[in-house]
């Protein structure tokens, strides 16, 4: 996977299990009958967009923030996580068919999205031109005519696809041929291979990825989009949303929720309060 943990990070890690060890359960009765019978979320998780979520490769358990989220909120609501690894492109059907209880794996909340999923909007994001540290490319037009790599199963391919119709054809310039790719890694390795001219990535990932390979990327412009990460429930599961919502807010209130961004250097994405299919809940 390319990142390596380092000791601050085992350090940060062991900071903050003892701080969700602290936190005070909310009653279950809220949560779908079956969570609470059997005092278990099972959450599917795609494991391959640090510092969201990721494995470490010296201990091979899955970490990043939507892991240390989801434990804390697991904790307020007095139940546990069972984590199962699926690709990205499994995670909405999992919801739909019940395989997973909601999704916290770094999905975007679009309006496309609405129809068959309602959000708690937990992060801010955006999409992010980003190349090798060696390319001549310094600004985002200079990726007109060229190959910009990114997760095929994500919004980015038509965000990319929007941003070239405005900044390059429009402009008389040609347009960028988009090239998908698995997930992360695999844009990183085509990116690395020359096989791509720069890829798109969502700006929280960015920081994170230079710091654990310093000296091989470098960002293209700033993020060209803005957007919210959100946790996904399936359409109708209202009562548990609004649980799960609680939860998150009774984390911002205490302080856990931004220790938790602070952690992971994201303190700037973090969200003043709760948000609901990207309105203020009501």
């Amino acid at each position: 996977m390319g990142v390596r943990m380092t000791a601050t990070a085992m350090l940060r890690g062991a900071a903050l299990i003892g701080l969700l060890s602290t936190a005070s359960p909310l009653a279950a009765g809220q949560l779908p009958d079956a969570v609470t019978k059997a005092g278990v979320l099972h959450l599917n998780v795609n494991a391959t967009y640090p510092p969201i979520e990721y494995k470490d490769p010296q201990t091979d358990k899955l970490v990043g923030l939507d892991i240390d989220l989801g434990e804390a909120l697991a904790k307020r609501l007095g139940v546990r996580i069972e984590w199962t690894e699926v690709a990205f492109a499994q995670l909405m059907p999992a919801l739909q068919t019940g395989r997973t209880d909601f999704i916290l794996s770094g999905l975007s909340d679009l309006p496309t999205r609405h129809e068959t999923m309602d959000f708690i909007d937990y992060l801010k994001s955006g999409a992010q031109f980003y190349t090798l540290a060696k390319s001549p490319l310094k600004a985002p037009e200079d990726l007109c005519g060229k190959k910009v790599g990114t997760i095929r199963s994500t919004s980015f391919p038509d965000e990319i696809r929007k941003w070239s119709a405005q900044h390059c054809e429009a402009q008389g310039r040609p347009a960028i041929e988009v090239i998908g790719g698995e997930n992360t890694p695999d844009v990183r390795t085509q990116l690395k291979q020359d096989r791509i001219d720069a890829a798109v990535q969502g700006s929280e990932n960015i920081p994170f990825m230079m710091s654990q390979e310093q000296g091989v990327f470098k960002p293209v412009g700033p993020a060209f989009t803005v957007v919210y990460q959100g946790i996904a429930f399936k359409k109708g599961d209202t009562e548990f949303r609004d649980a799960v919502a609680d939860a998150l807010q009774a984390l911002i209130k205490d302080g856990t929720y931004r220790k938790i961004l602070e952690a992971w250097h994201l303190p700037d994405n973090a969200v003043s309060g709760i948000l609901i299919n990207g309105e203020a809940r009501r």
